[in-house]
């Protein structure tokens, strides 16, 4: 088999303490292309693996100080990218197997031919070649099912555990921290936004502080920064609790050459130390994440805008009546209530708060100061009432954003029994959301003034909801109300307040 050297000139280190076989084997590789480097022990050849890095490494194994078995456990301890061939004079099948064991790519007795140490250097080349190539596929196809992880989901917290998790898998680092900028009105500091996996109850502080001033000074123009064990507390406001922080890896976060945040790995493994090739996929998923990070900040900013926007428009709708000024957000936290008692998934609970804010909009076209005089209504005044459900839906379903919610708020005055409206569907037909906010608007309703009544006292509601049970109402959904309003009930009393407190716009003079 013929076995291929790179163009590109591999690093040797030869480490003998015998000078006259060093030499030999330098002029021998160097004009066979290789960069070598001679080194008489093996203490010397750890610290300028510390500092540099070899393809291969040629050792002794027999050597005053520590052996060349010494040296290739060091070598697998740290993790180097370096493949290690074992030479000795007293070579026994027991010392070869030791040695391949502890992970010598191969093994060759002194005195040994030139062309047949040759030909194991080049087998070892092209196999660490091989291995790279394998390694680089993985982290292209790592990097692509991130990419397509974070693409999917534009959640800040769920792109940065997506980051953390891939940087713990990949690099074997033990925590993640991503520092961010925050947004313009905190004045653009950083802070630890992000932490995985989260530090122990017990410890809230056992992580440490990171000072972001140093870390950015130090990452100014650079890649990444590789911080041993010895020289990282001075990177730190607040030295983590847990013991024995060996290595700390960080790569600056940035988007269109402007350092939004970093990530940081650490490893508590003792005399663990991130290497090249783990600094430079990090600084890879680093790229892939900065604007990950900044499609879900843009997308948080627009949520909020569209958020404030229709709580403007809900607060104008409520401001037209005193008798539902906050219903619309009391709604809304009492099917939030509800909600979180059945276990809903987070997915759910927005679409439920979306609704809750939105269920009475179509009241924007009715004129309410007809349904707000203190006699019963008319017929006809029930019927243009009725109408709002479907003018909601026609509003709502304009709006990309909130398709999801139209059934949830067209069908939240659908009774269990079938008997209510705009569809008369009945029981399991009925939406769930739709179902949980026909029992918070009732709820509201029974217990806020009214032109024509007063507001009903708590009790005396959940007693008016267990009457309807069974055929206004989901009969398994009041009795989770009702039992979580009265497990909550002086707090939910308080917050009602808080709750109520959507602005009225002035009137003109």
């Amino acid at each position: 088999m013929e076995y291929i050297i790179s163009q590109e000139s591999n690093r040797i280190m030869v480490v003998d303490d015998e000078q006259v076989i060093r030499d030999v084997l330098s002029d021998f590789f160097t004009s066979e292309n290789f960069v070598v480097e001679s080194i008489s022990s093996a203490e010397d050849a750890l610290k300028e693996l510390e500092s540099k890095h070899y393809d291969l490494v040629l050792t002794d194994m027999k050597m005053p100080g520590l052996s060349g078995i010494d040296l290739l456990e060091q070598i697998r301890e740290r993790k180097l990218d370096t493949l290690v061939i074992i030479m000795t004079g007293f070579g026994t099948v027991d010392t070869a197997v030791a040695a391949m064991k502890l992970g010598a790519f191969d093994y060759i007795n002194k005195p040994f031919k030139l062309d047949e140490l040759i030909q194991v250097i080049r087998r070892a080349v092209s196999h660490q070649r091989l291995e790279r190539e394998n390694i680089r596929l993985k982290e292209v196809m790592n990097l692509y099912e991130l990419s397509e992880a974070v693409n999917q989901s534009l959640n800040l917290e769920n792109v940065l555990r997506v980051i953390a998790e891939t940087a713990i898998k990949e690099l074997g680092a033990d925590q993640v921290s991503i520092l961010l900028e925050q947004p313009e009105e905190f004045q653009t500091q950083l802070t630890e936004q992000f932490v995985y996996p989260e530090p122990d109850d017990s410890r809230p502080d056992g992580f440490g502080s990171l000072d972001q001033e140093q870390l950015l000074k130090r990452l100014e123009g650079r890649p990444y920064f590789i911080i041993p064990g010895a020289h990282t507390k001075k990177f730190f406001r607040k030295y983590p609790d847990r013991k024995g922080l060996s290595c700390l890896l960080s790569v600056p976060l940035r988007i269109k050459d402007h350092v939004v945040g970093s990530v940081n790995v650490y490893s508590y493994r003792q005399n663990y130390r991130f290497g090249e090739g783990q600094a430079k996929l990090l600084v890879i998923l680093a790229d892939r994440a900065a604007q990950a990070i900044e499609n879900a900040r843009l997308y948080q900013n627009l949520r909020r805008t569209f958020r404030e926007t229709i709580e403007g428009l809900v607060s104008a709708l409520e401001a037209k009546d005193k008798y539902t000024s906050g219903h619309s957000r009391r709604v809304t936290e009492y099917a939030l209530l509800l909600g979180r008692a059945l276990k809903l998934e987070p997915e759910e609970l927005e679409k439920i708060e979306w609704a809750g804010l939105l269920h009475d909009i179509g009241k924007i076209g009715i004129r309410l100061e007809s349904l707000n005089k203190p006699g019963k209504i008319t017929k006809q005044e029930h019927e243009m009432f009725k109408d709002h459900t479907t003018m909601a839906k026609q509003i709502i379903e304009q709006i990309h954003f909130l398709k999801e919610i139209v059934p949830l708020v067209y069908h939240h005055h659908e009774n269990y029994d079938g008997s209510g409206y705009p569809s008369g569907i009945k029981a399991e037909h009925i939406p769930l959301g739709a179902r949980i906010l026909a029992i918070a608007d009732a709820y509201d309703a029974m217990t806020s003034d009214r032109p024509y009544r007063k507001a009903l006292e708590v009790k005396e509601a959940i007693k008016e909801l267990k009457r309807c049970a069974g055929t206004q109402f989901d009969t398994a959904l009041v009795d989770v109300f009702n039992k979580e309003l009265e497990l909550n009930e002086k707090e939910v009393e308080l917050k009602k307040k808080e709750w109520s407190g959507i602005t009225t716009l002035p009137t003109e003079s």
